[in-house]
């Protein structure tokens, strides 16, 4: 592989709340996926980080999650298929109006969190997620873990017409399985720029190391740093440097060319 996304969350302020750095932080990426204000971000937020994605030539993707602000969207909650459905359309739809009155167009969808967690497990959440999608818009990518613990995600996506985009992440320790260690567990978050521009370059070449030292075979269009770690900026700085030092670009997952 020559080129690869490299994608942060963002837009994950709320109010007079701040948290991230996007402006840095949208130097040295190439999509953004925004909140969409049910676990984080509100209109202001989302209003503004299009803003600043479209001024940065930044492909921009949604970000919805359960409707849980005060968790952060990582707690589960127990919806049915159509409420997540329906919580999808919501969503995506708010940024996608954004889009518009800025003059330009959503590239993929991304659940957040514990929604994402559930789709990567459970096969009702997964179409549910992708019928949104395709509803809204058959052109958006559909993110999805990379790995065998992601084929659930790419199943369903695929099944109902999406393009799959794969994703791992190199800020996140991962299990012998192939799932995120829980953020509950130390270790789980990786915030050292050298050792999180080493793992993304593996991950570009299609391996993860695993907690246990095993390897883990993963095919990875997408690299995902989270935009709340507090090293953020250095993290998508280094990588972006790494990957460039070894012939790998780093370009919008919708860009052709």
């Amino acid at each position: 592989m020559n080129f690869i996304d490299l994608n942060c969350d963002m837009g994950e302020s709320f109010g007079a709340w701040p948290m991230g750095m996007d402006e840095k932080v949208m130097d040295h990426i190439s999509s953004a996926n925004i909140a969409c204000g049910w676990h984080a971000g509100d209109p202001s937020v989302m209003e503004k980080t299009v803003r600043l994605a479209v001024e940065n030539r930044v492909g921009i993707g949604a970000h919805p999650g359960y409707p849980d602000l005060l968790g952060f969207g990582r707690r589960n909650m127990a919806c049915t298929p159509e409420e997540v459905r329906q919580y999808i359309l919501y969503q995506v739809g708010a940024l996608g109006a954004f889009c518009r009155v800025h003059k330009t167009r959503l590239q993929h969808v991304k659940p957040h969190g514990a929604l994402y967690l559930e789709a990567v497990e459970n096969e009702a959440t997964a179409r549910a997620i992708a019928m949104a999608i395709m509803d809204l818009d058959p052109s958006l990518y559909f993110v999805a873990l990379a790995g065998k613990k992601g084929e659930t995600m790419r199943r369903m996506g695929e099944e109902v017409g999406l393009k799959v985009v794969y994703e791992a992440f190199p800020d996140r320790a991962y299990t012998p399985e192939g799932t995120l260690v829980s953020r509950k567990l130390p270790g789980a978050v990786i915030s050292d720029p050298g050792t999180v521009a080493q793992r993304a370059l593996d991950m570009a070449r299609g391996f993860v190391t695993a907690v246990d030292g095993s390897t883990i075979a993963l095919y990875v269009q997408t690299l995902c740093v989270h935009g709340d770690n507090l090293e953020a900026v250095n993290l998508v700085r280094t990588i972006k440097q790494v990957l460039g030092a070894n012939d790998i670009q780093v370009r919008p997952m919708g860009e052709k060319s």
